[in-house]
């Protein structure tokens, strides 16, 4: 499974968690949890509301798609 949010490690970072996450945006638990573990994605305006949430550009969530040389 390829990688495409870097959620985890940003809350990792801001010593956040899931859980906080799912209480500030009215989500459950076990989607944001799926979230974290890029089993599933966050739609685009949602993760606009995380990147809000978590004071960072929303680029920060994203894993670069360009391969670095």
């Amino acid at each position: 499974m390829n990688e495409i949010n870097r959620l985890k490690v940003v809350l990792a970072e801001q010593k956040r968690t899931g859980k906080w996450l799912a209480g500030t945006l009215g989500k459950n638990e076990s989607t944001v949890s799926r979230w974290c573990t890029n089993e599933t994605q966050p739609a685009l305006e949602t993760l606009l509301d995380i990147a809000k949430a978590l004071n960072v550009d929303i680029k920060e969530l994203l894993v670069s798609s360009k391969e670095t040389r």
